[in-house]
């Protein structure tokens, strides 16, 4: 990975307090004040009406916007209090732009708990909700998850526990969700023909999958080209006659599980009548480079079939004309596609990407017959999630920068200024003026890979002076941090804690570790990552020997914090680093990596092995360094049991300082503000503890 240059940091002016006693600038400001902008997520649009909507979270709380055309004038629909504590992971908007639909909890577990991070002793449901833009006028549509709406907006379908319903939308004509069918498999991924008349879904069905299309005025169902694969994602062309879906071999007995491995995909059309379908296109079989994790498969209203995929190092976005023939790409070039819609008249594809910016993320659109690429957003902002607007002249997205928080706004399709819309401004208590500028260092890991960081200098370093320094590590570990406010919720908190960190006078070092995103295949698939040997933990250590090589760190004086992966990254500077890593808080980490390959068929021992040496747990005799564990007990990303296996072990070696923060029946990332900004702060000032100048 080439960096021709390493960008500078303009910081601004700030006056001078006192950390212990050393000269740091004197602008405080406090966590919950840099955390204080509202957060937009869920942005949608319209497919008929220029119309907008998302979900602002706002100190914990969450409600669903909307705004439309010509003014763009924000307006919140629902009024969610504090005391109101749930996910909303999904909103829609029907096409005519009248109703929005949202879900109101999160998806249940296993045993069909939705997270209920308040301990109510009624518990918490998941339900479809619809609000009327006009009156605002609110009403529940039924208990479920992922609405797909019908193209007149008059009925959702939805899956629950493998069957398909459909439920009336309109207020006024209420009624029990019914079975749309029943057949045999787990039956998901519905999908309306342009009609409304026929559903398209997926069905699971263990070693092989099936698409079916289901008739609803002949309630019939007629299998698409049925075999011995994996099919997936049907999408109907636009004139509603055929069905166009992703196949993939179906399983063998002997297969050894291959957990980033994504074998090659075939794209089928098939007869929506009949069933009748062929093979629409498939890479040779000796094609070199070949396609790679092909993915998210679009069919436009211009007759074009779209996929997302890597054909060489980057993931672009591939399109195929329905009457068959090669890929073309429509985003070539040293960068990936990240988000992407696709114009309402299916001419043109907006998408977000790093082509231009490395370590970055801007605008861009391309015709989706092929063509150059345009890049609308530019400077220092960082733009994602685009949607097109219906009248093809705007485009909403998601804006940021450096000290700009993450807004809702609005650039012309042509090209023009971008004007921010939700929210024109930060919040008073917002420290606007008192944010650094991170500017990009690369640090050299002992194999000789080149790994980004963000570096967060604070104001008035005198010379000779040595700071403590703290290095932050993101989770996924299928992330990216930037240069500026990040467009995922936590990974933006966690950009202004590092904002703290440094307002506090300290160094703060975020490391963009290998198997990251953001830099190509060869990076994010990097060799021996992770479970099979935990490569990534000498980027960690090259991190840390830039920080000991600057004369104003104090190199017996560096400290280490992340979330999931990024506690994975924690625990294993503190267990095998004690000496370089004097203090680390490990939010809701894996510590066995061996675990998860407990009951997986023809796992081998060796790579279980592998697993359990390249974890925390097989260097906590080595582990000396305090440590404070974070973590919610209803976690369905990383188990709490990680975090309960590490503490006795720790607790039976006897010579570690262990403090904890347990938040009963709170998710991996924690949702109840209180104890949101209880975790951050304690993050600081357990760090702080063992690291100030005494």
């Amino acid at each position: 990975m080439a960096v021709k240059k390493v960008w500078t940091c303009f910081l601004c002016i700030f006056c001078l307090f006192s950390l212990g006693n050393e000269a740091v600038a004197k602008a405080e400001f406090t966590l919950e004040q840099v955390l204080s902008a509202p957060y937009p997520m869920h942005l949608t649009a319209a497919k008929n009406a220029d119309r907008i909507a998302w979900v602002f979270s706002t100190e914990g709380v969450l409600n669903v916007w909307t705004a439309a055309a010509p003014g763009f004038a924000p307006v919140r629909l629902t009024d969610f209090k504090k005391n109101a504590v749930f996910e909303i992971p999904s909103v829609h908007i029907t096409d005519d732009g009248n109703l929005v639909v949202y879900v109101r909890g999160g998806n249940p577990n296993r045993e069909g708990w939705v997270t209920n991070p308040t301990s109510d002793p009624d518990g918490v449901e998941q339900a479809i909700w619809a609000i009327d833009v006009q009156n605002k006028e609110t009403w529940k549509v039924a208990n479920g998850n992922d609405p797909v709406l019908s193209p007149d907006g008059k009925w959702i379908l939805f899956s629950q526990k493998g069957n398909i319903y459909r439920v009336s939308l309109p207020a006024g004509e209420i009624s029990s969700p019914e079975q749309l069918f029943k057949a045999r498999g787990q039956n998901t991924d519905p999908h309306w023909s342009p009609d409304g008349k026929k559903v398209a879904f997926l069905s699971r069905r263990n070693a092989h999958n099936f698409i079916g299309v289901y008739d609803i005025g002949r309630h019939n169902i007629t299998w698409m080209a049925p075999g011995v694969d994996k099919d997936s994602d049907p999408r109907w062309t636009a004139d509603g006659r055929q069905v166009v879906f992703f196949r993939r071999p179906g399983s063998q007995f002997d297969e050894m599980p291959a957990f980033r491995e994504i074998p090659d995909t075939a794209i089928w059309i098939a007869d929506a009548g009949t069933g009748k379908g062929k093979e629409l296109w498939k890479q040779a079989p000796n094609e070199q480079p070949r396609y790679l994790g092909i993915r998210e498969l679009f069919v436009t209203a211009g007759g074009r079939v779209l996929f997302w995929g890597e054909h060489d190092n980057w993931y672009h976005v591939f399109s195929l004309p329905l009457s068959g023939g090669p890929p073309v790409d429509l985003t070539p070039g040293e960068g990936f596609v990240e988000h992407k819609d696709i114009s309402s008249d299916g001419r043109m594809l907006f998408f977000s990407s790093n082509r231009a910016d490395i370590h970055g993320r801007h605008i861009w659109k391309v015709p989706t017959s092929g063509g150059k690429a345009v890049q609308l957003t530019d400077g220092a902002a960082i733009g994602t999630y685009p949607v097109g607007l219906a009248s093809g002249k705007q485009i909403a997205f998601l804006h940021a920068t450096a000290t700009y928080p993450t807004s809702v706004a609005i650039v012309p399709s042509e090209g023009g200024k971008t004007r921010l819309i939700a929210p024109e401004e930060p919040p008073a208590a917002f420290p606007l003026d008192d944010l650094v500028v991170p500017e990009l260092v690369i640090a050299k890991s002992e194999d000789g890979l080149e790994i980004p960081c963000q570096l967060f200098l604070p104001e008035n370093i005198n010379p000779g002076e040595k700071r403590p320094a703290v290095i932050y590590t993101h989770g996924g570990p299928i992330r990216q941090m930037l240069l500026g406010w990040h467009y995922m919720h936590f990974y933006s908190e966690a950009y202004g804690i590092n904002q703290y960190f440094a307002n506090k006078g300290y160094i703060v070092l975020s490391i963009n570790y290998r198997s990251g995103i953001g830099y190509g295949r060869s990076f994010r698939n990097a060799e021996n990552a992770g479970p099979r040997g935990a490569a990534e933990h000498q980027d960690l250590l090259a991190g840390a020997e830039y920080l000991r090589s600057r004369p104003d760190v104090d190199p017996g004086r560096i400290g280490l914090w992340g979330l999931s992966y990024g506690g994975v990254m924690t625990a294993m500077g503190l267990a095998r680093n004690s000496n370089i890593f004097k203090v680390g808080v490990d939010m809701a980490g894996v510590h066995d990596w061996s675990q998860f390959y407990r009951g997986v068929e023809n796992t081998p021992a060796e790579m279980a092995e592998t697993a359990y040496e390249s974890s925390a747990v097989a260097s906590v005799d080595s582990w000396t360094s305090p440590v404070l564990f974070i973590h919610g007990d209803d976690d369905r990303n990383v188990p709490f049991s990680q975090t309960v296996d590490l503490v006795q072990k720790l607790r039976e070696k006897g010579d570690v300082h262990i403090e904890l923060l347990v938040y009963p029946d709170e998710p991996h990332e924690i949702l109840v503000y209180k104890s949101r900004m209880q975790a951050y702060n304690a993050t600081f000032d357990f760090v702080h503890k063992f690291l100030k100048k005494e």
